[in-house]
């Protein structure tokens, strides 16, 4: 999971990059992807070491989810076509970067709980 923290951190910082530059830096909130990728990224590099692998995990998890709850109106938009504009774009694709995350992470964390091993009853 802390492989895919980083993919999808780099992703999300391409993104915003791309955005930024491809619209002639028009607007600053071209960014907003990059903001949410680069701590994605680092909590992904900061995962591969096991003391903070839960804490970094679950922190990239929370920043994917609401980056996907911040952005999900960006895909309904798309969806129906209201429009078709470079921000919009952008945000659709943060939508479904973010909610890849989010569903990976979710997964990662339940099949966690159920590699555990049960509790001793005899203590």
């Amino acid at each position: 999971m802390a492989r895919a923290s980083m993919i999808i951190g780099a992703l999300l910082v391409a993104l915003g990059m791309g955005a930024y530059y491809g619209t002639s830096r028009a607007s600053v909130t071209a960014l907003i992807p990059a903001a949410f990728g680069v701590p994605i990224l680092l909590l992904g590099i900061l995962a591969l070491g096991q003391r903070f692998r839960k804490h970094a995990m679950h922190g990239a998890a929370l920043l994917a989810v609401v980056g996907f709850l911040v952005t999900i109106s960006g895909l309904v938009d798309l969806l129906t076509m209201v429009l078709a504009q470079p921000a919009l774009l952008a945000k659709s694709a943060m939508a479904i970067l973010c909610g890849i995350h989010a569903g990976l992470a979710l997964k990662s964390f339940v099949d966690a709980r159920r590699r555990k091993p049960e509790p001793s009853q005899n203590a």
